[in-house]
């Protein structure tokens, strides 16, 4: 864990969050600014700055994230679908540095992502 980390003191119970789901892996919890009527953010337990830092070591992380995506869409009625976003660096529109995807639905998103 990262002190300095805003997702890093929320998955310690520092700042409040209305969490959708959590395990030994992910938690996740309903974005403060939502783009659609649902917006949860898929957040590892294990500090990972981006996705540019996925190797080998922490992979798992991810694909626990992505299991959790599954589980929370059906929780969350989303079976026409959704969208998940993962924004990579400075550049790519990453304004936390810890790893997260943004978990979006529950209205028909244009097809345009930018």
């Amino acid at each position: 864990m990262n002190d300095n980390c805003i997702f890093c003191r929320i998955i310690k119970g520092e700042i409040p969050s209305a969490k959708v789901y959590e395990d030994e892996y992910v938690r996740a919890f309903r974005d403060i600014n939502p783009q659609a009527p649902v917006h949860v953010l898929v957040v590892p337990k294990k500090h990972i700055a981006s996705a540019a830092e996925v190797d080998e070591s922490n992979s798992v992380y991810v694909a626990k994230c992505f299991e959790a995506i599954a589980k929370i869409a059906r929780g969350e009625g989303l079976e026409n679908g959704f969208r998940v976003v993962n924004n990579c660096g400075e550049d790519g529109g990453q304004t936390v540095m810890h790893l997260h995807y943004h978990l979006i639905g529950g209205v028909k998103l244009s097809e345009k992502v930018v």
